[in-house]
């Protein structure tokens, strides 16, 4: 789960972390008056959407001309305007895609004296079990080109989440970012402090871009994206009530509801899968068979008649499907009890696309029969492979 920038300065804060004065606002009203409330004459009005890349975006109803989604208010009367021009608009960043996304949200903070940018993020890695700690002397808008251009810049600090942070790892952070005096143990705090926030709240990923030094010598978190572990959620009540559900896709949202895991993505071929590695698999042979998958759905273990209804009715609401697999390994779930949750699901939403059935495991015998005597034009496959040829060959057969 991701939360907006505002959101996540308020958990940071909680933790010591240093942020500049701020006020969220949903209205051009509220930008307004927050300006008021800050110290000024400098504002900075941010736009929140959970996406990057906001101050390089564009606008699609202002035309290429116009400026981004954080922008420098030097007047309560600029704020006025930014906030118009913002809010209700569409944004279209690097991350977004084409589509952009809505801004339905606005952060009116104080502005600062800025001497130098800084990069500092967290993330999970799998790899090697450990926490990554991220840092480089080049934060800003174009840290992506510098990790495309200049990787050495960028530099790595490993930590073991049983040992924790340590002072040694804060002292590699003052290192990495050629800091010295004070600023070097700012630093060092500053990093431990969000370490400790990135463990307590279970988060998958922390980015703060940019980390700036202030002219007045002082360390401040200027902009942060912050994601959580959904599995952790339970633990967290406080963060879970942050959960903005405008900026997350309508289908994945109700997938949640089911408990199904379901992302959409940009081919015409649905998949319905049980299990998250089978279904990475289901959706490669796709793509090697010479066609794109229309997203990820892995149903669980417990699929039943219910899971499965829901889970073609989701797939079905994206109009680019032309066909759906169906990929289901009965060990847990047995494969006649799928076989009828899959017919009366095919029934009850007039199923009009084509659909490729492999199914294996427990009871796959009784499964095959009862979809072969359902009556409907369901295509049945013996493996993977046959599966992917033949959906591929039945979308393609009706294009």
């Amino acid at each position: 789960m991701n939360v907006h920038e505002y959101q996540g300065k308020e958990l940071l804060a909680k933790f010591g972390v240093g942020i500049p004065a701020g006020i969220a606002a949903l209205t051009v009203e509220e930008a307004v008056a927050a300006a008021k409330q800050l110290p000024g004459p400098l504002y900075v009005v941010k736009a929140q959407i959970h996406a990057g890349g906001r101050g390089k975006g564009k606008f699609k109803e202002l035309g290429p001309d116009a400026k981004g989604g954080v922008r420098l208010a030097k007047s309560i009367e600029e704020v006025e305007e930014f906030a118009k021009e913002m809010l209700g608009n569409t944004l279209v960043t690097i991350q977004t895609g084409e589509a952009g996304k809505q801004v339905n949200r606005l952060y009116v903070t104080d502005g600062v004296d800025i001497a130098k940018e800084y990069y500092l993020s967290m993330v999970v890695d799998r790899g090697t079990s450990r926490i990554a700690l991220i840092v480089s002397t080049e934060g800003g808008m174009d840290i992506e080109e510098v990790a495309h251009s200049t990787p050495e810049k960028i530099a790595t600090i490993v930590i073991d989440p049983v040992e924790g942070f340590m002072p040694h790892h804060g002292r590699a952070v003052g290192f990495a970012l050629n800091l010295s005096g004070d600023l070097n143990k700012q630093a060092a705090k500053i990093a431990e402090q969000l370490y400790n926030a990135f463990v307590a709240l279970d988060c998958d990923m922390l980015e703060i871009n940019p980390l700036v030094e202030t002219k007045d010598g002082n360390l401040l978190v200027l902009d942060t994206k912050m994601s959580f572990d959904s599995n952790s959620l339970y633990r967290h009540p406080d963060v879970f009530a942050l959960r903005d559900e405008t900026e997350e896709d309508p289908a994945e949202i109700e997938a949640s509801k089911y408990d199904l895991a379901y992302i959409k993505l940009d081919g015409n071929i649905g998949c319905m899968v049980n299990g998250a590695g089978l279904a990475m698999a289901t959706m490669d042979i796709i793509k090697l068979n010479g066609e794109f998958p229309a997203n990820f759905l892995d149903v669980g273990g417990g699929a039943n008649k219910e899971k499965v209804t829901a889970a073609f009715k989701i797939i079905l609401k994206d109009p680019a499907v032309k066909g759906i697999l169906v990929n289901i390994f009965g060990g847990i779930m047995k494969c006649d009890i799928i076989a009828e949750g899959i017919v009366a699901a095919a029934k009850e939403v007039n199923l009009q696309v084509p659909l490729v059935v492999r199914l294996e495991g427990t009871n796959v015998q009784q499964g095959k029969d009862i979809l072969a005597n359902s009556g409907l034009p369901i295509v049945a496959a013996n493996d993977l492979g046959d599966a992917a040829k033949k959906i591929v060959a039945e979308v393609r057969a009706v294009a």
